[in-house]
């Protein structure tokens, strides 16, 4: 879902609204996608693996495990484990023109050759013994000899040469020796993959990509070991840009949807609650003129009324006035402050307020509770989830029957795998707050993925069981209706996550993240690209600023071959990222797509299309 309402908080406005890809994110994943299976950025590039992207840190899991289970070019599991390909060899792939000439000179050729051969196989010997100095020696001869127009034979003798630098450490003269190597053979696989490694050590990153591309692309992404420094130099890349990108980035305001969604998350929040009476008289004044004065002086109370009015540009403004005066509710316009500043991506400036208010002994301890939860949820999404877990240890020490605490921490549970712990939160959420439909909701997903984790067939039925009773005691709860659908996703009972998504529809009309849901089911469901594209194209209509959105879009694309396209559609997302992970996870999309555009343009290399 667009929000994905109970991840929000856990894991942070700090994301994206409706991202696809980051935790926290309406759609997310934590950066890198996964603790194992297929890395994110191979649905740029191959086809094969499954187009079930999640939306919402609740479908964190769904996501990974369908990528362990995607078939066929997508499939990690079922890689070969080739050797380090660290032995020269005697013949390189074949190649045109690589038969022996007939006619007059032919027997002079094949002398050459034949001392060319034997200077090689003697470095062979040199290479196996260790002794790569007088390898690269014999290797060399073998260049010398070799008839200019043997280029599948010249190919080898620089590649071996090329391994022999390798093992010296010579990077330099490495890819040197496996560029001229590709030249001769443009689709050799061994000197393409030398050369992204000396690329590797040379820092060369980009030429490393294009390389270890087409390397991928020419094993049919069969190959563990070209696969793991495609995904290593990826996110790399993705880091630096997304650091520098970051640094500069305007702020931007999530859409009204995902921030009214992200709100809701919590049932304990002070800062989220209509203005009270209390708070539209002073207490001390009996007068209702001066108690309109009162309320006209405080930027807090101020920020407040905006929020109602979805006003949510000006909230940050008026609360910096309330902290500045040092008014009746700092700790609130602190609180509420860092809250926005996480809204828009703005961690930096968001801790300094919640690590005052955490401070403050004297502050209502429901408002220091939910800046622990607020806190912890950052430091889920910054990948620190030792700090994350103190945090909400804290807040449950503080606030022990605060029931958003549970409800979070749950959440956090589910990302760190600890499934018997997130259930025992949510029970706990569940006695403190009976209606909490969203607890009961995710509590059955956690028993889902326990159940489908360990193959468990009688508990996956149970927990599927647990889904119908939610759905049917909390009719009106979306999110309960958007865990079902991935549940039965998952059991490719296809037809009936979809009218799952319909009731998700029919509750949320302007839930852009929904859409993109069922439109990726379309593509699984019924090879549907058309129907699919078209609900995610409505995804977008309905809300611009959803990235979840524009990276399925641009996956989409890349596996249709349009390129530009695609990247078009990632870099929009990356406008929209709300944290530095985000941002470098969607940059890692983007380089593979233009990774596969350059290996096109000098290999004639593409993947098959959709």
């Amino acid at each position: 879902m667009a929000a994905s309402k109970p991840m929000e908080a856990a894991v942070v406005a700090a994301a994206a609204p409706g991202s696809g890809s980051g935790v926290g994110g309406g759609g997310g994943a934590p950066a890198g996608a996964g603790t194992g299976g297929l890395p994110r950025w191979q649905l740029a590039l191959a086809v094969g693996a499954p187009l079930l992207l999640g939306a919402g840190a609740m479908y964190l899991w769904s996501r990974q495990r369908r990528r362990r289970e995607a078939g066929g070019r997508g499939d990690a599991s079922g890689l070969k484990r080739n050797s380090e390909r660290k032995t020269p060899e005697g013949r390189a792939s074949p190649a045109p023109g690589s038969g022996h000439p007939e006619g007059p000179g032919a027997h002079l050729e094949m002398n050459s050759l034949d001392r060319a051969q034997a200077a090689k196989n003697k470095g062979n010997k040199y290479f196996k013994a260790g002794k790569y100095e007088q390898a690269i020696q014999c290797y060399t001869e073998a260049i010398s000899l070799c008839p200019t127009e043997k280029n599948v034979d010249l190919s080898t003798f620089y590649q071996n040469r090329a391994a022999a630098f390798e093992q010296l450490q010579k990077w330099k003269e490495v890819a040197q020796d496996c560029t001229k190597a590709v030249e001769l053979n443009p689709k050799y696989v061994k000197a393409l993959f030398r050369r992204a490694k000396a690329h590797e050590k040379l820092d060369n990153k980009k030429e490393c990509l294009e390389d270890v591309t087409a390397v991928c692309i020419l094993e049919g992404f069969q190959n563990q070991q070209s696969m793991l420094l495609a995904d290593k130099v990826l996110k790399l890349l993705g880091k630096e840009k997304a650091k520098e990108k970051y640094k500069n980035r305007e702020p931007l305001m999530p859409s009204p949807q995902f921030i009214k969604s992200y709100f809701s998350s919590f049932t304990d929040d002070i800062i989220s609650q209509p203005m009270l009476k209390g708070e539209k008289s002073d207490e001390d004044k009996d007068k209702e003129g001066e108690a309109l004065e009162v309320k006209e002086n405080s930027g807090y109370l101020k920020a407040k009324q905006y929020m109602e009015e979805e006003n949510y540009d000006k909230i940050i403004s008026e609360c910096s006035k309330e902290i500045d005066a040092q008014g009746k509710y700092m700790a609130e316009a602190l609180l509420l402050r860092a809250t926005f500043y996480l809204l828009i991506g703005n961690a930096n400036a968001a801790k300094p307020d919640l690590d005052k208010v955490i401070s403050l002994k004297e502050a209502n301890v429901k408002l220091r509770a939910n800046a622990l939860i607020k806190r912890g949820s950052m430091y889920m999404q910054q990948q620190q989830p030792l700090l994350s877990t103190q945090d909400f240890n804290m807040a449950a020490d503080i606030d022990p029957q605060n029931a958003d605490v549970y409800h979070h921490r749950g959440q956090l549970k589910i990302l760190l795998d600890q499934v018997e712990e997130a259930v025992a939160d949510f029970d706990e959420c569940i006695r403190l707050r009976p209606e909490s439909a969203l607890a009961q909701a995710q509590k059955c997903f956690a028993l889902y993925r326990q159940a489908y984790t360990g193959n468990n067939s009688s508990q996956i039925q149970a927990a599927m069981k647990g889904f119908e009773e939610v759905i049917k005691k909390f009719p009106k709860c979306a999110e309960g209706y958007a865990l079902y659908a991935q549940a039965l996703t998952d059991q490719q009972q296809f037809g009936k996550a979809d009218e799952m998504y319909d009731k998700c529809i029919d509750l949320e009309p302007d839930n852009a993240t929904t859409y993109v849901h069922k439109g990726l089911l379309q593509l699984q469901w019924k090879q549907d690209l058309d129907r699919g594209l078209e609900l995610i194209s409505k995804a977008i209509e309905i809300d611009n600023k959803c990235d979840f959105a524009y990276e399925t879009m641009g996956t989409i694309e890349v596996q249709r071959g349009n390129m530009e396209k695609a990247i078009d559609m990632f870099n929009k997302a990356i406008n929209l990222a709300k944290s530095e992970m985000e941002m470098a996870h969607l940059y890692s999309l983007c380089d593979a797509a233009h990774a596969q555009t350059e290996v096109a343009k000098k290999y004639g290399l593409k993947p098959p299309t959709l």
